[in-house]
């Protein structure tokens, strides 16, 4: 064991950068099998809310748009179920869960969420707006409507999450350091990697760079460079006074497809107000520019929203809070490593926005990569290799499923704000 003068060790196996979600799954898994010879650095604190996982409550489901996540779907509840069982605290619930449309406007995404599920044996149930109105009496929805129900759909604690996976590493002996922004990676003539931090230089066979919205950052130093879109988005928690009606053993998660977004909401937990979010409706922004504002138009369009589906829901606003989204082009997971530039021993995870219900499989899947230098899942459409992270051309289509939608948006200035 290496240390310096003060006592810190400074030569580790295995090196995660961003303990985030996905980073501080990692930052576990790896810990099962490399114990002391993990370490894992955070820019800010443990639990800050400048990125993209924190919060009470994500969504985790079944139910997705595309096979390359529903094959995986089964194998991110088992995932967190490790940790549940190892700790001895919840940290999912299975609510249910359900997908809305209105007929005609935008059901061919529900309908492509329900082929990807039946392709991989999933059991889910269509309904039509009078029959969710029967099993949901809280949704106002009648044959202008239709649904489909997942029986598995819930929510994942998202700051429990996290602090469970880090908790857990230190206690198989990994190293955490906090409030240490990594500034640049570099190889030394050993062989190594060098990681270097104003805390000091760190070495290590691997490194596994999980810093979402400052990804680059962190890879550019070593030639790599992923176009992504960093967007500041926000949920609101509403103040409803029926409280009983929302509670997770009576109410489900739920996602709305509109003409042009994903709306979504959770029942309550971890404050006393149920949830809404629009999905990937936010400006572009660096870390920099952010600002921590919510917005109040995107406030009013889930309130319009729930008026109209939820109206018992409703209530004052008990505060919004806004979080980053970084997103490449397609909107899918990147899992590669950065052998182009030389480097095959750093590894790189992006989850597009949409990760944190993986987050426990993608560390898994990443401590694999990082150990034995392949893993079992299929990780084939994630590459850096793809059309999207390497057609300058590519457009950009953010709202998941909407190749299906007779008029899908894409947004002509978010190709001009590319990070």
């Amino acid at each position: 064991m290496q240390a310096d003068m003060t006592g810190q060790r400074r030569k580790f196996d295995y090196i995660v950068v961003g303990l985030g979600g996905i980073g501080s799954a990692a930052l576990y898994w790896l810990s099962r099998k490399a114990g002391a010879d993990v370490l894992g650095i955070e820019q800010y604190e443990l639990g800050h809310s400048n990125g993209g996982s924190q919060d009470h409550s994500r969504i985790i489901r079944m139910a997705y748009h595309d096979d390359i996540y529903t094959k995986l779907t089964p194998e991110t509840y088992k995932a967190w179920d490790v940790i549940e069982e190892e700790s001895g605290i919840q940290v999912v619930w299975r609510t249910g869960g359900l997908l809305l449309a209105k007929k005609g406007e935008s059901d061919q995404i529900a309908r492509q969420y329900a082929d990807a599920m039946a392709a991989n044996k999933i059991p889910y149930q269509w309904l039509s707006g009078t029959q969710l109105h029967d099993r949901y009496p809280q949704f106002q929805t009648d044959e202008k409507y239709v649904a489909v129900y997942q029986k598995d759909g819930g929510l994942v604690d998202a700051a429990t999450g996290n602090a469970v996976h880090v908790q857990l590493a230190r206690g198989r002996g990994a190293s955490v350091i906090e409030n240490c922004p990594v500034l640049r990676l570099t190889r030394n003539k050993d062989g190594l990697i060098k990681v270097t931090t104003p805390k000091g230089d760190f070495t290590c066979r691997k490194v596994v760079v999980t810093s979402g919205a400052w990804i680059n950052h962190v890879v550019g130093s070593i030639g790599v460079h992923i176009p992504v879109y960093v967007t500041q988005e926000q949920v609101t928690y509403l103040a409803t006074p029926n409280m009983k009606d929302y509670v997770k053993d009576k109410f489900p998660i739920w996602i709305y497809h509109s003409k042009t977004h994903d709306f979504y909401g959770m029942p309550i937990h971890g404050n006393t107000g149920a949830k809404i979010g629009v999905d990937a409706g936010g400006p572009v922004v660096t870390p920099a520019t952010r600002s921590f504002i919510p917005d109040p138009k995107r406030e009013q369009a889930c309130l319009d929203l729930l008026n109209e589906i939820l109206p018992t829901s409703v209530g004052p606003i008990l505060y919004s809070k806004t979080c980053l989204y970084t997103m490449p082009p397609d909107r899918n997971f990147v899992i590669d490593t950065c052998k182009k530039t030389g480097f095959d021993d750093v590894l790189i995870c992006n989850g597009a926005g949409h990760a944190y219900k993986f987050a426990g499989l993608l560390g898994k899947i990443l401590s694999e990569l990082a150990l034995d230098g392949r893993t079992d899942y299929d990780i084939r459409p994630f590459t850096m290799e793809r059309e999207a992270l390497t057609d300058p051309d590519f457009q950009p289509v953010f709202f998941m499923g909407a190749s299906k939608l007779p008029q899908s948006k894409k947004s002509d200035d978010l190709d001009k704000a590319k990070l």
